[in-house]
């Protein structure tokens, strides 16, 4: 299982267990009172202070952080999209930040990510 595929299984199952917090306030609100485990961040945000908060918010209270290249990409794992009746996402929504308050269950991709973070 790759990293990306894990982190789209981890961001599920937090999106389940009402997990996950999106967008730059409620991300801030987060990291800052240090409920956070993981944040993905897109890199390819054109505001280069939006990175900065979050990349120092993250490295100051140790935080394990993931870039991701794909704005829709992240959007549609944090939910932000309409589903059809075949389960194709429409209409999704980009998003820049994504911070998991609470992985809800254990599982494999849970651990492949925590494995990825160990070897960094």
């Amino acid at each position: 299982m790759s990293v990306e595929d894990a982190l789209r299984d981890v961001l599920k199952k937090a999106m389940v267990h009402d997990g996950l917090a999106r967008g730059l306030r409620e991300c801030a609100k987060a990291l800052d009172k240090r409920q956070a485990h993981l944040c993905v961040l897109n890199e390819s945000c054109t505001e280069a202070e939006y990175i900065k908060l979050i990349e120092a918010l993250c490295a100051e209270h140790k935080i394990n952080l993931i870039k991701i290249s794909d704005p829709k990409l992240l959007g549609e794992w944090a939910g932000l999209c309409k589903l059809d009746k075949e389960g194709v996402a429409r209409k999704v929504v980009g998003c820049s930040c994504v911070v998991v308050k609470d992985f809800g269950q254990e599982s494999e991709a849970l651990n492949v990510l925590l494995e990825y973070f160990a070897s960094r």
